[in-house]
């Protein structure tokens, strides 16, 4: 395997990967090819996905929306959690912890589980998948839900494993959803974690997946030998990414609707596609659209010209006029519906004066901004008053938006940018302002390595803070000290949300029962039927 370093650059994207190649899928046996066919019970279950397959889709380092969606049907946690009350529950091991603020929690795992593959589901599996996620030679995007408070995982049987933590941690509970547990057998040979990284997924869930076409679908098949919580309903799935808006919306309407359910609905059509019969729901959530700035590419380094471009942008007009009202200026890095929501000392309602006072005081004037944006559809939307906003302060603004996986790319190649606008949404992972904070912010964070920030003085005082958060054990305690530490990330505004959107989920209640929209993007279907 590679050095640490590239392997990071090539594995370590967020948002989707850098990788278009089909994987070599091998381990479980020739793919199929796509089967869109079959009626009654046998037939598909054809799902659009606003986002690109083609990112990792190894599930210790994606956070693909795409991957990570798909990986939810395809593996198990030890536990697992509701896709909409987040509420824990036994997947692979037979119960909870009894006590969830012991430091030792033992985990008996699910008698005659087995991979797709066959092999029976062992300690050593878990083991195998906690020691890469540990392992601080290997980074991982899971490691920073992990590492502050998990020592090890540990064998006591074939069946058996206990998770060793460093203090009482209660929220982990819920965090044990985010290591997949992978087969040793598999992606312990050499090369396969890059096969994981480009589509290669074998796991103990209800579906298996039976084909993978980056850029265009994957494709899945009800795993006949799950004996879990959550049996597939579907006998065949086919998963399209189809990132343009009006061809996703074309696929889920009208008389040749050729799928039954598609997420990342545009606001503007939510209108004729109920009018056509369909179900349309969705929720406030996490969703945002940020800005990061390049901290060592002058001017962004001054921490008034950061705040004096927050200043600026009209964030209403963005929500009354891209999100159509479903959406709210950001008055916190968390959304107003999270549990330690508390409004930021620092605000930055739509203020030209003061944007301008601030330029100014920094001795800035002439300046000419290059957003690199993503394509994401509603993103998208919202960059042309971002333009006009920057443009009445003189701020001379050019928009750059491109495919998701450029962008990205460019990031971990460490090119030169000036400023990032870009979707993000920590829900997927969770609720708890921990771990939400912690996948934005950190010394070894991704994130803060995109904006070249974490040697700064500030940026040491506030990654002690949160680690000190992280310890605490009184809830309203940490929660008080989450609150405090993020009014230090607003004034600072190196990586911080402009608004937070709903997202929307669209589907057939013709021929789709059980479904519910999730307020984070992709879909779950553990719950659905055919109607």
């Amino acid at each position: 395997m590679r050095d640490a370093a590239t392997h990071a650059r090539r594995t370590f994207l967020t948002r989707t990967g850098a990788l278009g190649a089909a994987a070599a899928l091998t381990a479980c046996g020739p793919r199929s090819t796509i089967d869109l066919g079959g009626d009654g019970s046998d037939r598909t279950l054809t799902a659009v996905i606003g986002y690109g397959n083609d990112g990792s889709w190894d599930p210790t380092q994606t956070a693909s929306a795409f991957a990570t969606a798909a990986n939810n049907h395809i593996y198990e946690g030890l536990a697992d959690t509701d896709p909409i009350t987040r509420a824990p529950y036994p997947a692979l091991a037979t119960r909870l912890p009894a006590d969830a603020h012991a430091t030792t929690w033992r985990f008996t795992l699910r008698p005659g589980a087995t991979f797709h593959d066959g092999r029976p589901v062992t300690a050593d599996d878990v083991v195998f998948v906690f020691d890469r996620i540990l392992d601080p030679g290997t980074p991982t995007l899971a490691r920073g839900f992990f590492a502050s408070w998990l020592r090890a995982a540990r064998k006591v049987d074939t069946r058996t494993v206990d998770l060793v933590l460093r203090f009482p941690f209660p929220d982990g509970i819920a965090r044990l959803t985010l290591a997949k547990i992978m087969p040793r057998h598999v992606f312990a040979r050499p090369g396969a974690w890059d096969d994981a990284i480009r589509g290669l997924a074998v796991g103990s869930g209800p579906y298996r997946q039976t084909g993978h076409h980056p850029k265009s679908n994957t494709t899945f098949a009800a795993y006949d030998g799950y004996n879990g919580p959550r049996r597939a309903a579907f006998r065949k799935m086919n998963w399209l990414t189809i990132v343009d808006a009006a061809a996703r919306v074309a696929r889920i309407s009208g008389t040749g609707a050729g799928a039954q359910i598609s997420d990342n609905i545009p606001y503007a059509n939510i209108p004729r596609l109920e009018q056509g019969g369909l179900s349309v729901g969705g929720g406030a959530g996490m969703n945002n659209l940020f800005l990061m700035f390049n901290t060592q590419h002058p001017p962004f380094d001054d921490v008034r010209v950061r705040q004096a471009l927050h200043y600026a942008v009209d964030k209403r007009k963005i929500v009354e006029v891209a999100l159509k009202g479903r959406g709210k200026p950001a008055s916190s890095f968390l959304n107003e519906t999270n549990p330690a929501y508390r409004r930021a000392r620092t605000v930055y309602d739509h203020d030209p004066d003061r944007a301008k006072a601030l330029l100014r005081a920094a001795g800035v004037s002439g300046l000419h901004v290059d957003i690199l944006a993503v394509n994401v559809s509603w993103l998208v939307d919202c960059l042309p008053t971002i333009k006009s906003s920057w443009d009445a302060i003189g701020v001379a603004t050019t928009l750059s938006p491109q495919e998701t996986t450029a962008v990205f790319t460019k990031m971990d190649q460490k090119q030169d940018y000036q400023v990032v606008a870009a979707a993000s949404n920590p829900n997927q992972f969770g609720l708890d302002a921990d771990l939400i904070m912690h996948y934005n912010y950190g010394p070894e964070n991704l994130w803060t390595g995109y904006a070249r920030w974490s040697g700064d003085a500030v940026a040491k005082r506030l990654f002690r803070d949160m680690d000190a958060a992280t310890r605490e054990p009184d809830p309203d305690k940490k929660k008080t000290m989450i609150q405090d530490y993020i009014d230090v990330v607003a004034e600072q505004a190196v990586l911080y949300p402009l608004v937070h959107n709903e997202l929307i989920t669209a589907w057939d209640p013709r021929r789709l029962t059980g479904m519910r929209a999730q307020p984070y993007p992709g879909i779950n279907v553990l719950t659905a039927r055919w109607a």
